[in-house]
């Protein structure tokens, strides 16, 4: 996984891309947050927000 964000900071860094580190962050914030709302009773609290 190090190694994972390792490249993908370099890729980010060498290709001149860094703003799309904070649109991966969200999509990554977002694929957590459906994955702990299919499995907890936070899920009817996160269905209400959208």
């Amino acid at each position: 996984m190090m190694e994972f964000l390792t490249d993908l900071w370099d890729f980010l860094r060498v290709r001149k891309k860094i703003w799309l580190l904070p649109i991966i962050l969200v999509l990554v914030v977002l694929g957590a947050l459906a994955v702990v709302s299919q499995q907890s009773v936070l899920g009817s609290f996160i269905y209400t927000l959208f």
